[in-house]
This record gives structure tokens, sequence and C-alpha cells, in this order.
């Protein structure tokens, strides 16, 4: 992830453009489409107009507060189901961690679902509940038939990027399909409140006059990048609710090592298999690993930094970072480390390691990298072995949320109805993405969270509102 935050306020070209454009200027987009999109997946709306119990006509509205992954689903979803949607945005152009994300490229989803990766405190079978309401094949024919946008995998890594491996395509796709569904894109709106009526709710914004609507559904997303527009404001609304909120922590962020012995490693890089330990806690990954001027980072890293993380907030932060900094395990060393003519320690090392990472692991075991292998005693190999396959990080902080791709915590998930992302407090309150306790490994797997979350919640909203 790296700061892709745009000030670009387009959201697609020609008529879909000019649609949501209009849509933002004018006020809610009220006509009945009479077609449906060729093509689409997508019915044509309904009509938004319904009558009470007293027979007067009204509108049924959503406000969807945030327009990220999670929010711009719900948008979507919400306004082909008939509601007349409003897509609340602090930002003046929404969707920004969409455009930092995969480096810009944005890994819209994994390429295979491990349901076990999911972090979260609340009940597991819940999660899956939820995971499995809109499965991964499903949310990939929603990209391609329903958006039109083609993924393609990539097959090292696992993850699917849109086939222009363009973040900003994704973003404005979304936007415009909202547009296209007949939502209306309010930016530069700062909620900041929500206040039950006995019909619905009303939205307090910053500067102006509040929203009174019939559903609210809340993505404002969590604590990580605040640079994004992600401060937290959703969890302390939905606090002062009444919420029970999780404790909330940066996760998917790099470690601080302060002075260590690799300090000079900064810019090395590597698959390794990484692990980290608390009391009670424990968490292992497999895959890239970069050291860098402060510490660690890269995918296997920040897979387990929750770990590291909780041991600070909740204890003494004595979390254990442990790597097999090769595929070969203690036997496979074993063999390559036999005295064979004249090998040195360096020359078997620098055939699966970076040589400046090589030297200074053979160092750490306490072993002159020049040192021949027919001169090497065995308890001297045999640490040698135990720092390439067990070998212990030093670490003494992390990131925190500035560089964390996700927020840890949150809104418990006994607290909602898994099958529409209700809240069990208050009817038509929906609440989807980040802000829920939940979160995966890197790799799309918080994108799934976040369409299927958000898709759930809209779809939901505009049926009771």
């Amino acid at each position: 992830m790296g700061d892709g935050t745009s000030t670009n306020t387009s959201v697609g070209r020609g008529k879909d453009a000019r649609a949501l454009t209009m849509a933002t200027r004018q006020g809610p987009i009220l006509e009945t489409p009479t077609c449906r999109d060729k093509g689409s997946k997508f019915p044509a709306r309904r009509s938004l107009v319904e009558f009470d119990p007293g027979g007067a006509i009204r509108n049924r509205r959503v406000a969807i507060v945030g327009a990220g992954a999670a929010g711009t689903l719900a948008a979507i979803f919400a306004a082909t189901a008939g509601a007349e949607t409003l897509l609340l945005e602090r930002t003046r152009d929404g969707g920004r961690k969409i455009l930092i994300s995969g480096g810009g490229r944005c890994n819209i989803l994994p390429a295979r679902v491990d349901e076990r990766r999911f972090v979260t405190d609340s009940s597991p079978n819940t999660l899956r509940k939820i995971l499995r309401s809109w499965p991964l094949a499903d949310q990939v024919a929603f990209f391609e038939r329903g958006l039109g946008m083609p993924l393609v995998e990539e097959p090292e890594s696992a993850k699917l990027f849109p086939a222009s491996h363009r973040a900003r395509d994704v973003r404005d796709g979304l936007l415009t399909l909202a547009a296209r569904a007949g939502a209306r894109f309010v930016p530069d709106t700062l909620v900041t409140g929500l206040a039950p009526r006995a019909r619905g709710w009303e939205v307090e914004r910053e500067g102006a006059a509040p929203l009174v609507v019939d559903a609210v559904v809340v993505a404002t997303g969590g604590l990580s990048v605040p640079n994004t527009g992600s401060d937290g404001r959703g969890i302390a609304i939905l606090r002062a609710l009444g919420h029970t909120l999780h404790p909330t922590y940066a996760a998917l962020t790099p470690i601080v090592a302060g002075p260590s012995p690799f300090g000079a490693l900064a810019g090395v890089s590597l698959p390794v298999t990484i692990s980290a330990s608390g009391d009670h806690r424990h968490s292992a990954s497999s895959g890239g690993f970069l050291f860098t001027h402060r510490g660690y980072s890269g995918p296997s890293v920040l897979d387990v930094s929750h770990v590291l993380v909780r041991s600070r907030q909740e204890a003494d932060g004595t979390a254990r970072l442990t790597v097999r900094w090769t595929a070969r395990d203690e036997a496979g060393w074993e063999s390559a480390l036999q005295p064979v003519g004249t090998r040195t320690v360096a020359g078997v090392l620098r055939r699966d390691l970076p040589e400046r990472l090589a030297d200074a692991l053979a160092m750490q075991a306490g072993v002159a990298a020049s040192h021949p292998l027919a001169q090497l005693r065995r308890e001297d190999r045999l640490r040698l072995i135990s720092v390439l396959v067990r070998g212990e990080l030093p670490w003494v902080g992390d990131e925190g949320y500035r560089k964390a791709e996700v927020t840890g915590g949150g809104v418990s998930l006994a607290e909602i109805d898994p099958r529409t992302m209700e809240s069990r407090r208050h009817p038509r309150l929906f609440i989807c993405g980040e802000v829920l306790d939940a979160f995966g490994p890197i790799g799309g797997y918080n994108f799934l969270w976040a369409w299927a979350t958000g898709r759930a919640a809209g779809e939901a909203a505009a049926r009771s509102a």
C-alpha cells in the first residue's frame, strides 16, 4: 500500500459521469428506467414512490454513510432494490482506500478463500455465515458481468486484479454503477451523529440541516490510513448508540525493530514463513518479507502483526517473532551443511539467501561466514540451523494506524443479524465493512468482506425502508 490518495473528483467518462454529477447537484434521481442496461445483471429500478398507511405519498430513502468499498456496494444494491439512496461521503471523491490498494492496482479479491484466516473476537460461526452469504464465485461474477470488469489472477500471490491493473477503474466503475442504479452521491459531507426516530433516522451533518431517512447504513471504515478519511468517527457514533465494541487496534501494519542485528539490511526482500506468538495468540504466514529502515514489512509480516500489536496493547509486549528463512527444514539444512570439498558457510547459505542476509544470519549464530564446513563444529552447525529455521527477530513496536491496512476489533458480530447486517439494538440501522469486528489477511480478503457486508446491508436497508 502506498500513498495514492486522489483529489480527482471524476467518477467515469461520458454520460455515466455526467449522470452522477447531475444527481449530486440536482437532487435524487426519481425517474424509473423503462429498460435494463444491455448485458447487466441488475434489473431496472422500481419506482421510489410508495403509499404509507395514512394515504400520503412518500419516497423511501436510505442514507449510506461512507463511500468506500462497503458503502459503495451498499449504495448499488440499495438503489437497485428500489430505494432513494443517498451516498454520503466526507471527502470530495470517495473510495480512497480502493485507490491505494494493491500498489495502485487494487487486488479486488483473493483467488481462493480460507475462512480460517479471518481474525475476530466475535463468533467465528457468525463470521462464516456472513462470508457465505455472497460466495467468492458470485462476487467475481458481479465484477466481471455486472460491472463489466474482467479479473486476472496473479498466480504467485493468488490475488485477483482488474485486467487493467488500475485501482481507479475499480473505484470509478463502482461509483458509476451506483449512479446508473439511481444513487445520489453527496460528497464533502461529514456525518456527526445519528438519532433514531419513530419511523427511521435523523442523520446529523456538520454545517447542514439533518437528513431524515427511513434507514441508515454505517460504512465509515475504521481508523487505518486516516489521511483517506478514516478517523473512527463511525465507531464513536455506534458506541454512542449503545453498541458493544471490541477493543480496536492496528492490523496488517509494519513492525518497528529499532537497533537490531539487521539494521543494515533495508531493501532486502525474500519469501519466508513467519510466526508471531503471544500469551494466548498465535499467527503464522508465508509470503514476502521486506527489511525496512525502521524494521520489517511485506505481506507475511503484516499478516501476523496483530499478535504483536495486541501484545503491546494488552500486556508487556513480550510476543515473539520468529522466521524460517527458506523452504528448508532442519533435515534440509543438515544435509546442505555437510562438509563437501572446500565449501564454506557463506557459500552454502548464499545459494538460498540474499548475500547480505546470509552473512547477517551467520553472524547472529556466532559463526564466521568464511568458516569452512569441514571445520564447523556440531554445536555451531546446530546453532546456525536453529537461526535459519527458527530465527528470532527483535522488535520494539509497530507503525500503527498510519500504515495499517485495516482496523482490528470493532462492533461485535453478536449485535448484527448476519443475513441482513441490521443492528440488533436499533431497527433500520445497518452496519458493514471495516467498522465490524473482523479482518482477513493481505490478498483481497478485506475487500471480500467489504463487498459481502455492503451488499447485504444495502439490499436489506432498501427492503426495510
